[in-house]
């Protein structure tokens, strides 16, 4: 048994940064408790525990007191206390993005402080002398939920909480006769909050909103029967089919059929891809045009979209350097304005005989305006919206912190084969000696009929895609370390290297210039020998993918300089380099590519190794920002610090882009945060602005900033 046990939680009701703080001050009090991260944005808890606590019980006494509902997100973890499973009460725990704003609990106590707040105005009208008391039933109904969250977070380690700010800045505007003013203040609050609930429960959803691609149900053959089973029933090894217009509901192998799968929710690849037996596919792709039979490799809760939502919202509780510091700065703001708030309230009325009245309420105004809400949200706010938008394209960051280091990336290192290239060989060049070029096609696909090996697939798919025919050969067998030999329409044939292949026959200088002239561009030559003589050349590489000279272009427009790192002959690499202008490096062990990594962070580089995240994994780990290439396998998804679903070269500059934008996002933040807080600190001091302002200042910038965050969530290169 481990010495600790993680658990994940979602809590419901967080909208920003403070109630993050909130909820992670709590819990860390709480016995047994290691460590505990929070994301406000993606309304989830990690808290690494003792093995042994019976946790839940008291994080619903506990968060239930600041206003939040708390469910594990996996259903019951005995390690968590036994007991896991959502109560009745809590099991649709209202977030905002779950029920309608109106329904939510912050929409409820908006809305009856609101009617309060109208009836007040309604009786002072037709009362004047009872107004006083009418508003301070106003301010009543809308604060005291307000302030029993302001004494819960005082009990549980947070002072000085918005709600506590909130609550004296209240009742000191109720001594000096403001309860009308208090009353519209906390309805200004509640509205704001509210506002910050809307816009929290938008960038919940639009990450979240991924799991309703993968359809409810499935049809499951068993027993030469098709039955409908629920989708998060399907058991690893069922076999599913998949009809035309289907969504695929779980990850796995087509197993018999051809079809165009449209993958666009899962990968962001535009066009559909056509996939055969063997193929993999992933949950929530479209099957466009034919039917398939698919073996299920993946339960529901780890398929492709499964991991992808879980690995964002894991990737938002990761703090950034900049959130990091503005957790510091703001331990220290507002302590610091609470005090300027205090010296404002009595100092002039001390030392100077000015009215008590008229500086305790600039004091009070100033309490509202040293909430950090704003300021603290600023940025995960926007890697949230990033992550998310990310995501939704393909591109998957680990976290803030990696997010934030692919903006000062300035060189890029690839790797070759499957980054960037296909990965596979591809029949480049054929050449007819003593036959015409369909027949050495036909003949040599003849001999690799049944081969799984990647050049033997290279020839078969070019028969099958000029539509060669290829009758079936006789006694064919493998000539150890040379080719393969057989007999097709009575000749005797032989397919493999040119050195195995002039033992059998004549190759004049023609042909071997021929021979030479292609490994030189870093191809694999095959000679097809008939009976004593050439029968003609078989050149194949593997080739660079589509977009790969256009994705390092956008990378060193950016400013990056790119260069290939890979195991590849030097031949091969300085051929496939050429083509696409990159300086390459070939020839080189695990241990080379990390060392050259290194010795570009020597100079002051930031890194980013670009690889498959297998043979690359030493210069992935050490480069600045390692980015896994492939298309939603384990791999991809769990090795590097990122990872590109789709494969795209491109992807690269477009997810360096979205951390620059970012970035941009983040410094236009915390500029509205701070300054709107500076003019209305220099106004309420000066007597133009009070309480009111004050909350909008607070409230109003809260919501400007989580409305600029949201931007990045349509974000496109």
């Amino acid at each position: 048994m481990s010495d600790v046990v993680e658990t994940r939680f979602r809590v419901a009701g967080m909208d920003c940064g403070s109630c993050a703080a909130k909820v992670e001050a709590a819990v860390s009090r709480l016995p047994g408790v290691e460590t505990v991260a929070v994301s406000a944005t993606a309304g989830t808890m990690t808290v690494t525990h003792a093995p042994d606590t019976r946790l839940l019980p008291a994080l619903r006494t506990s968060l239930t007191a600041l206003g939040y509902d708390v469910t594990p997100t996996d259903g019951p973890d005995k390690a968590a206390g036994g007991d896991l499973a959502p109560s009745d009460d809590h099991a649709h725990a209202d977030a905002p993005g779950d029920v309608p704003w109106w329904k939510s609990r912050k929409g409820t106590a908006t809305i009856a402080c609101g009617i309060a707040l109208v009836a007040a105005y309604v009786v002072g009208k037709i009362e004047p002398e009872i107004a006083w008391w009418a508003f301070l039933a106003a301010l009543a109904v809308g604060l005291v939920p307000v302030a029993r969250r302001a004494l819960a977070a005082l009990r549980n380690g947070t002072p000085f909480s918005i709600e506590m700010l909130m609550t004296i800045a209240a009742v000191g505007a109720v001594v000096i006769g403001a309860a009308e003013e208090a009353a519209m203040v906390v309805f200004l609050f509640l509205v704001g909050e509210m506002l910050e609930g809307v816009a929290a429960g938008r960038a919940r959803a639009s990450i979240r909103s991924l799991t309703a691609l993968v359809p409810k149900t499935a049809l499951v053959e068993r027993d030469g029967r098709v039955e409908a089973i629920a989708a998060d029933r399907l058991a690893v090894g069922a076999v599913i089919l998949v009809r035309p217009g289907d969504r695929i509901a779980a990850d796995g192998i087509i197993v018999a059929g051809e079809a165009a799968l449209d993958e666009a929710p899962v990968t962001g690849e535009s066009m559909p891809v056509r996939k055969g037996p063997g193929a993999t596919v992933f949950a929530g792709a479209i099957d466009t045009d034919a039917v398939l039979r698919v073996r299920v490799t993946a339960a529901a809760q780890d398929n492709t979209i499964a991991r992808v939502v879980r690995l964002v919202e894991e990737a938002q509780e990761a703090k950034a350097p900049t959130e990091r510091f503005i957790d510091r700065f703001s331990r220290w703001y507002t302590p610091a304005v609470v005090a300027v708030a205090a010296l404002v309230a009595v100092v002039p009325p001390l030392l100077l005989g000015a009215s008590w009245d008229a500086w305790i309420y600039k004091g009070l105004a100033l309490l509202l305006i040293g909430c950090p809400c704003a300021l603290v949200i600023s940025t995960p706010a926007a890697i949230a919206a990033a992550l998310s938008a990310g995501a939704r394209s393909g591109l998957l960051v680990k976290g803030g912190a990696v997010l934030e280091n692919l903006g000062t990336i300035t060189d890029a290192a690839f790797d070759k084969t499957g980054t960037l290239t296909e990965g596979k060989p591809k029949v480049t060049d054929l050449l007819g000696v003593s036959r015409d070029t369909r027949q050495v096609l036909s003949m040599a696909a003849a001999l690799e009929t049944g081969s799984s090996h990647p050049l033997a697939r290279a020839i078969l798919e070019r028969a099958a895609a000029d539509r060669a025919p290829v009758p079936p050969a006789a006694d064919v067998k493998i000539v150890p370390g040379k080719g393969l030999g057989g007999r097709f329409g009575g000749e005797i044939l032989f397919l493999g290297s040119a050195e195995a292949a002039a033992e059998r026959a004549t190759l004049d200088a023609v042909q071997r210039a021929k021979v030479a002239g292609f490994e030189r561009q870093g191809k694999t030559v095959a000679v097809l020998v008939a009976g004593d003589t050439v029968a003609g050349l078989i050149a194949m590489r593997d080739e660079p993918r589509a977009d790969a000279a256009a994705g390092l272009r956008a990378l060193e427009a950016a400013g990056i300089t790119t260069v290939m790192l890979t195991g590849d002959n030097r031949h091969t690499a300085a051929a496939i380099a050429a083509d696409l202008g990159i300086v390459a490096h070939g020839g080189l062990l695990p241990e080379d590519k990390q060392r050259i990594v290194r010795e570009l962070q020597a100079l002051g580089k930031s890194v980013a190794k670009i690889g498959d995240g297998i043979n690359d994994a030493p210069a992935l780990a050490a480069a600045t920002v390692g980015i896994a290439m492939g298309g939603g396998t384990d791999v991809a998804l769990e090795t590097a610090d990122a990872a590109i679903l789709h494969g795209r070269v491109l992807d690269v500059a477009r997810m360096i882009a979205l951390s620059r934008a970012t970035m941009a996002n983040i410094r236009q933040n915390i500029t509205i945060a701070l300054g709107l807080k500076a003019v209305f600190l220099f106004t309420t001091i000066l007597g133009i602005t009070g309480l009111w302002p004050a909350i909008l200042a607070d409230t109003g910038a809260t919501v400007l900033v989580t409305a600029n965050a949201m931007r990045l969530l349509a974000w496109r290169m």
